[in-house]
């Protein structure tokens, strides 16, 4: 964690936007798979992370915005818990370590929420995303499990995500640390792939990276030949020659900062030429998107102009004919870039959206769009020095989804069905990069990872020597 003046501070800006009322921190328990002991991953709530720090199960805060008070709820270890855990820290000791001013039993929030609700003072809490918080939140309320989402702090909601969107130097440093193991992950599984290996054996390469260099995965890695599904979590197939890899994956560092890349490559030593044909679209579409960032730019716009690339590309091949910006506003992209160009990114690699995809990525004059491909933008308000961000545009084709088309007739005037026919089982195509939006412009985080025709190409040639 950080010092604790970083969340002290963190804490005083947010009791200045909120004002009053109690601002209520509720932080994850162990979550078992079967039976008590047996637990899932613990990974603390990123609100509490980015307030306290605290990375231990079984806690809470409330920050009084009236009085500055800042308390923290959890209780010391049993006897009988040390015999399996071992010594861990007191309530005190993580109270001094994240700056809390003040220590009571776990049990005591619901007093204190009695009591500031027995005054008509508000109680400010996020949406909660898993079914234990809510049914907390109700005990605690003294309310219907049904009616908690009622109860939720837009305040609370919006003050969070100004603040959280704005990324400081420590923050930025943690995330690089996250981008760079990254980078090994990736380079590894480039060297790894082979014809005759299973996905999975990759799968348990890259995640014991993850591990040995930080807090593991950010999220369950897609490391697929079927790229033309977006998110592919199976690891079943056997890799073939003449087929390609996509791996999207990234590592949460100590911290749970996190990384996220995707890299596409052919499981041969070289792409084949159409398979570059393809490749070389998306790489210009990112890096024309990529150039394209800077504050004061909607990422709607950036979107849009990595969604032109890729359609003047694909008119080079002859797939698609007509206008690029008639096509764009048509949406006839999105038969092969159906998902958005990018997301936020910080303690979680979609950074915030537990707080509402629409709170983080969209404001009042940026509103999500509906249209197919476009309404999957998760991104879409201005740019600001200080947001981190992905960039990962796509080509895919997805058999089911040109049938679908087809037959229904879709944009016959814009689209080559014929010649699409020759590309159903291309699969897809996916590279992203992290990104920090800076003063005037931005920079990619982390060390290179490889992604031209010719810096990958080296290294499978290389691997399969």
């Amino acid at each position: 964690m950080f010092s604790s003046d970083t969340y002290k501070a963190r804490r005083k800006a947010l009791k200045a936007k909120i004002g009053s009322g109690l601002i209520l921190f509720p932080g994850n328990h162990y979550s078992p798979k079967n039976y008590k002991d047996n637990i899932y991953h613990f990974r603390q709530d990123s609100n509490f992370l980015y307030y306290f720090g605290l990375d231990q199960a079984h806690l809470a805060a409330i920050i009084d915005a009236d009085s500055g008070e800042e308390t923290l709820f959890g209780d010391d270890l049993s006897m009988d818990d040390i015999v399996w855990t071992g010594p861990q820290p007191s309530m005190d000791d993580r109270a001094y370590r994240c700056g809390a001013r003040e220590v009571k039993p776990y049990k005591e929030i619901r007093t204190i929420i009695n009591a500031a609700i027995s005054v008509n003072r508000t109680v400010h809490f996020v949406p909660p995303y898993r079914a234990e918080r809510e049914i907390a939140l109700a005990k605690w309320l003294g309310i219907p499990q049904a009616e908690v989402k009622n109860r939720i702090s837009q305040p609370l909601i919006e003050a969070i995500v100004e603040q959280r969107s704005i990324k400081t130097e420590e923050e930025i440093r943690e995330i690089e640390k996250a981008v760079n193991i990254t980078r090994a992950m990736h380079v590894k599984a480039m060297q790894t792939a082979r014809p005759g290996i299973k996905e999975s054996h990759i799968a348990g390469v890259v995640n014991g990276i993850a591990i040995a260099g930080g807090a593991g995965t950010s999220f369950p890695p897609i490391i697929t030949v079927n790229g033309q599904t977006l998110h592919n979590h199976s690891y079943t197939n056997t890799l073939v020659s003449g087929q390609l890899l996509l791996g999207d994956f990234g590592a949460e560092a100590a911290t749970h900062y996190a990384g996220d890349v995707t890299r596409t490559y052919p499981v041969d030593a070289k792409f084949t030429d159409k398979q570059k044909e393809i490749y070389q679209i998306v790489l210009d579409s990112q890096m024309a998107a990529i150039k394209a960032c800077k504050p004061g730019k909607t990422y709607r716009d950036i979107h849009l102009l990595a969604a032109k690339t890729i359609i003047n590309g694909l008119s080079a091949l002859g797939i698609l004919k007509g206008d690029a910006d008639e096509l764009a506003e048509e949406g006839v992209h999105a038969l092969f870039f159906p998902h958005g160009l990018g997301h936020m990114m910080g303690l979680d690699v979609h950074d915030m959206e537990d707080l509402g995809e629409d709170n983080v990525g969209y404001d009042s004059k940026i509103i999500r769009s509906t249209q197919f491909g476009l309404r999957s933008l998760r991104l879409g308000k201005k740019l600001e020095t200080g947001n981190v961000i992905t960039v990962e545009p796509g080509i895919y084709f997805i058999p089911q989804l040109i049938d679908r088309w087809k037959e229904d007739d879709m944009f016959p005037e814009f689209i080559n069905y014929e010649l699409l026919e020759t590309y159903k089982d291309f699969g897809g195509i996916r590279i992203e990069d992290d990104l920090l939006i800076t003063e005037n412009g931005s920079r990619v985080l982390g060390k290179p990872i490889p992604k031209t025709i010719e810096e990958i190409e080296a290294i499978r040639e290389k691997a399969l020597a």
